[in-house]
């Protein structure tokens, strides 16, 4: 799927930098999603699906097209990167449709040079305003590039790890000992620590049997440990976001945008500014 990516060989992530994940708290997240994903066609099925999101971003992003992207282009895009569609609602009009693509498309700009991954993704954030209505725009730049290509960029998104806030899966597999006070965690929200944490996981993968596919396998744990974060948090912030269910694949396919399409209506849950559900222009992922 992704021989467009053989143009430049990935370098190697920043040395002397360190995560002290939990191989336990890994185990058990592992062997939680292997049984909670069988009710509903399997880890395999759920694997899958996240290739074929990607399919739709290489697709549309980076075979050469991204300066063709156009509103239903894009649109159809955001239908599938859940951290962002709850939030930019207002921002769904054409003129603002139009600046976001540009940024974009300058985002996209030398993507395969993995080393100004930051640059790029701070110059990115730093066309919107800073504020909380637009936290969405460093998860939109996130799943762009990882979706884009799987291979070069680890998925850069808040829930993966924010270090401002001190929240994500970063946190929650983080080693620490049973009952024990939360300890600062220093690790940058940067390329270098991400990309550190995606080799670390697929490592874990690998001495667990799996050996294809590991990008996506290790999108699906992540999404799946922080799933079981808002389980366990309930709080009100998190409730307007994501309903209670006795699915417990719910959370993590809305974590990875995997319930874009309403399969009852057709519909993407993506809303527009006219409060009007969103229609995919091409064939659509469906996996509720």
């Amino acid at each position: 799927m992704l021989g467009f990516l053989q143009q430049k060989e990935k370098p190697v992530a920043a040395s002397g930098l360190v995560l002290d994940l939990s191989g336990p708290v890994l185990r058990r997240a592992f062997e939680h999603l292997a049984g909670a994903a069988e009710a509903t066609g399997g880890v395999e099925k759920y694997v899958g699906a996240i290739a074929l999101k990607s399919s739709l971003f290489e697709e549309i992003l980076a075979k050469g097209k991204v300066s063709e992207i156009d509103c239903e282009d894009f649109l159809d895009l955001v239908a599938f990167m859940a951290p962002v569609r709850r939030r930019m609602g207002e921002n769904l009009n054409d003129d603002n449709i139009r600046k976001i693509i540009l940024a974009i498309h300058e985002l996209m700009t030398g993507w395969g040079d993995v080393s100004t991954t930051d640059s790029r993704m701070a110059a990115f954030v730093t066309k919107f305003p800073v504020d909380k209505s637009h936290r969405w725009v460093r998860d939109l730049g996130a799943e762009i590039l990882h979706y884009s290509a799987p291979q070069f960029y680890p998925l850069m998104s808040r829930w993966m790890w924010d270090q401002k806030v001190g929240t994500g899966v970063l946190r929650e597999i983080w080693f620490g000992e049973l009952g024990a006070e939360l300890q600062e965690i220093s690790a940058m929200d940067d390329f270098a620590t991400f990309d550190l944490m995606r080799n670390e996981l697929i490592g874990f993968l690998r001495d667990n049997g799996v050996f294809k596919n590991l990008e996506f396998y290790c999108d699906l744990l992540c999404a799946h440990i922080y799933a079981g974060y808002i389980n366990d948090m309930g709080g009100q912030y998190l409730k307007s976001d994501f309903i209670d269910s006795p699915d417990p694949m719910l959370h993590t396919r809305r974590m990875l945008g995997l319930d874009a399409i309403n399969t009852e209506n057709g519909r993407t849950r993506l809303k527009l500014i006219d409060g009007k559900a969103h229609e995919l222009g091409g064939d659509a992922l469906m996996l509720n």
